[in-house]
């Protein structure tokens, strides 16, 4: 299908059209960055909702979504469902088993979920997620998910993603402490433990809690100071060390809730929502959602310029010939990558072909 006839299916909101286009988005086909631009156009306009729902893997993100797709549904809106698999190290395919595990809105016919693979993006997020969700947005969807493989910290991709970010736990998951100390925890708008009728869920929650009390400076501030040991003072916190400054968070930013929820059941899913709702009212009235699309774009226009530049590095300056003619020369150690590189670069700056 040649790139107008999208165009025009993507007008009369044909969904097999929407499935075409992101297919030449992911495979950066002819026309690819045409079809974007005319979403762009179209982006802001309608009630449109991102949430991108991040965690660590077997932590029942999908199940979570299908959850919240089902609650969406009954409120008669429709849901864009954007589900990144981890990429096949053998033939780069994704597992696309978001999609089984949503069998049952899978034919909603107001929902749409596509699978997408990771293609060795860092953090499980497809370098091009953000574009198909600027697809769904643009065809329509008023609520957009992006549930990305739980993977490690650079799943911080997921925050420039959404509008809201939802960090799925698991009570038994000690990787979940890990993460309350890693990058990952600082991403997050709204805490889920899920499976939370597991053992050890309660106490579980409430050290996500205290932990997230710490990061914001005020976690024992009830807590009525005791003396620990003999002569020591009473101090709710150990004093600023020199050079250390106290974070205050301003009395009316947002608090991340942390809610307990079991997906399977239903529990707890219905106080999520509410959540999303709360959180996207707090950008709207705090002016933060139009800030956050803007540092959004201009990431997002880095990004292009990036992957353009490193076309156009590979195509026009023959970087893979060069590497071949210099390939024994790395490999006995005459040469460096680095200066391997140098030469490159220097031949580009020159205006030169790098196999010259």
């Amino acid at each position: 299908m040649t790139t107008e006839r999208i165009l025009e299916g993507l007008a009369r909101r044909e969904t097999a059209a929407l499935a075409r286009a992101i297919t030449l988005v992911e495979n950066q086909r002819d026309g690819f960055e045409r079809v974007l631009s005319h979403a762009h156009a179209l982006l802001g306009r309608g009630s449109t909702r991102r949430v991108g729902i991040t965690g660590p893997p077997g932590a029942g993100k999908s199940t979570l979504t299908e959850a919240l797709i089902q609650r969406f549904r009954a409120q008669g809106l429709s849901v864009g469902v954007v589900a990144v698999d981890p990429t096949s190290p053998f033939t780069g395919g994704a597992l696309l088993g978001d999609r089984i595990r949503m069998e049952s809105v899978s034919l909603d016919p107001g929902v749409f979920i596509r699978s997408m693979a990771t293609r060795g993006a860092q953090g499980g997020l497809a370098t091009t997620t953000e574009e198909v969700a600027d697809l769904l947005e643009a065809f329509g969807f008023e609520r957009v998910l992006v549930e990305t493989v739980g993977v490690g910290q650079t799943e911080l991709d997921i925050a420039r993603t959404a509008e809201t970010t939802v960090l799925v736990l698991v009570p038994e998951s000690g990787d979940g402490i890990q993460a309350l100390k890693a990058g990952v925890m600082e991403i997050a708008d709204i805490y889920v433990v899920n499976k939370s009728d597991r053992p050890g869920a309660d106490k579980f929650r409430q050290e996500v809690e205290v932990m997230l009390g710490i990061r914001r400076g005020n976690a024992f501030r009830h807590v009525t100071p005791h003396q620990a040991d003999r002569g020591a003072a009473p101090s709710a916190r150990p004093p600023a060390t020199e050079g250390e400054s106290v974070r205050v968070r301003p009395s009316d930013a947002w608090e991340p809730p942390v809610l307990a929820t079991v997906a399977t059941t239903g529990v707890g899913v219905d106080e999520l929502v509410a959540a999303l709702d709360h959180h996207y009212a707090y950008l709207q009235t705090s002016g933060l959602l139009a800030e956050r699309r803007r540092h959004r774009l201009a990431a997002r226009t880095r990004a292009v310029l990036e992957r353009k530049l490193r076309r156009w590095l590979l195509e026009a300056t023959h970087v893979e010939e060069l590497l071949a003619l210099r390939l024994d020369e790395l490999a006995d150690g005459r040469l460096s990558p680095y200066d391997v590189a140098a030469e490159i670069l220097a031949q580009v700056k020159a205006g030169g072909n790098a196999t010259r």
